[in-house]
């Protein structure tokens, strides 16, 4: 792979090639990505969607919009600084292209903001709830209807994937949905693949799947422009990332694990001493001892951890980048950055004490549960009543149902998968109050 490539401006229906040299200084296509996806109705719906509590009306805790925006501050951070190494170490990308490092920021702050955009409601727990309404609920009976590819895009339905379809998906009267620059579609993939096979080895990029069936021939379309190699046997579509996912992915891995540390410690399920003990090997070459003692207030003394400790992994992620940028270039880079970093074991430490005082705490297993029951219940309803419309049998209760749909969710025309899998997407696209509220009304508890 090359960098000239993989930092195409090209976005989906152009017929003439963008150059950087020629970009408006004022209105750059790169930061152009990030104001599209921050306009989104799909980015706005993130302010109610689970980080780390479901439902939580807690002021201090963060929702998927909360912990996205931070994700693409420090995202473009370490474009930045990347981007400024690269430059010196391929002058021809400034002196014959015009690229800019805070063309590198802008790639990869657009790519983090909205690296969730595809995340159901209740976390984690929600892709698992779709998918197992499908391989082990009532969605099961329509496998035979379903190619393998079909079914496992159902049953391993992943965020990252509906984030690509909700990016890149052309509906009546929009082509190429939000048309993002190809490098920042690229940097956004983080699993360059389709669902089958699974886990063909233990590379990154094949821990998941990236994009639908419905979305892979524009995906194969994306990986010519940039260059991306492909890894799959013949007929599989399967690349090598682009090198600026690993950069997306080193935004969101140290985000989660600083901040919803941060986050249990607030809520009062981490003791606070736990901080600096946690904490001290990240910040012991950076921290003023005193003023931090100086700090009255217990979030001042988070906050203040909390930011140098983040300046500390954005330095070391840079110095695996770059350490490793042949390897990344020719796809054999095969892990997180965080999984080189020197401070593995501190992280290590530091996630597993996230999960057992906050992903397993009752609060969130209570609403997890809730949230499993909540949307089977809702894939019920729609998938029943628009394949009984596509075979003509629907009921005045089934069109009762599709009204209440957005309209781009409601046509029945399409094969069964693309019907599962829209009502899927509209399922992933609902808020967790919006599920909640729909779920009392599917079930009579608003009248």
């Amino acid at each position: 792979m090359n960098w000239e490539q993989l930092l195409s401006l090209k976005r989906f229906g152009d017929r003439n090639k963008r150059l950087r040299k020629e970009q408006d200084p004022t209105r750059l296509g790169f930061e152009v990505d990030y104001d599209r996806v921050i306009f989104s109705a799909a980015f706005r719906s993130l302010q109610d969607k689970t980080q780390v509590i479901p439902l939580s009306k807690t002021d201090f805790v963060h929702t998927r919009l909360t912990h996205s925006l931070e994700v693409s501050v420090v995202g473009r951070s370490l474009g930045r600084l990347v981007g400024k190494e690269l430059l010196r170490v391929h002058p021809y990308l400034e002196e014959t292209h015009g690229y800019q490092y805070n063309d590198f920021g802008a790639i990869v702050a657009a790519a983090a903001l909205a690296h969730d955009i595809g995340n159901p409601p209740f976390g984690h727990s929600g892709e698992k709830a779709i998918g197992e309404y499908f391989s082990s609920g009532s969605g099961s009976r329509y496998r035979d209807a379903l190619t393998d590819k079909e079914y496992e895009d159902l049953i391993s339905f992943e965020g990252n994937a509906n984030g690509f379809k909700l990016l890149t998906e052309s509906r009546e009267g929009v082509s190429g949905g939000l048309r993002l620059s190809y490098a920042t579609l690229g940097a956004f993939t983080k699993y360059p693949k389709e669902s089958l096979p699974k886990k063909p080895t233990k590379h990154i990029a094949d821990k998941k799947y990236g994009f639908f069936q419905t979305q892979a021939d524009f995906f194969r379309e994306l990986a010519e422009e940039l260059g991306l190699e492909s890894r799959g046997r013949t007929g599989d579509n399967s690349y090598s990332r682009h090198p600026l996912t690993f950069l997306v992915e080193a935004a969101d891995d140290i985000c989660y694990t600083i901040i919803d540390f941060e986050d249990g410690i607030n809520l009062g399920l981490i003791p606070e001493e736990y901080a600096l003990e946690y904490l001290i090997k990240l910040v012991k070459d950076s921290i003023n001892t005193n003023k931090y003692n100086n700090l009255v207030h217990m979030q001042d003394r988070l906050s203040y951890l909390r930011a140098l400790a983040i300046n500390t992994l954005i330095a070391d992620a840079v110095r695996i980048f770059m350490e490793n940028e042949d390897k990344i270039l020719n796809g054999i880079f095969d892990t997180a950055l965080l999984d080189r970093s020197q401070y593995k074991a501190q992280i290590a430490d530091i996630i597993d004490l996230s999960v057992e005082r906050i992903y397993r705490s009752d609060e969130v297993i209570e609403k997890e549960i809730a949230g499993y029951r909540i949307l089977a219940d809702i894939l019920e309803v729609f998938t029943d009543a628009l394949t009984r419309d596509k075979e003509g049998n629907a009921s005045n209760y089934d069109r009762l149902m599709i009204g209440l749909l957005p309209p781009v969710f409601r046509n029945s025309s399409g094969s069964v998968y693309e019907i599962l899998l829209n009502t899927s997407c509209y399922v992933a696209s609902l808020s967790d109050g919006a599920a909640v509220h729909i779920h009392n009304k599917i079930t009579g508890k608003t009248l």
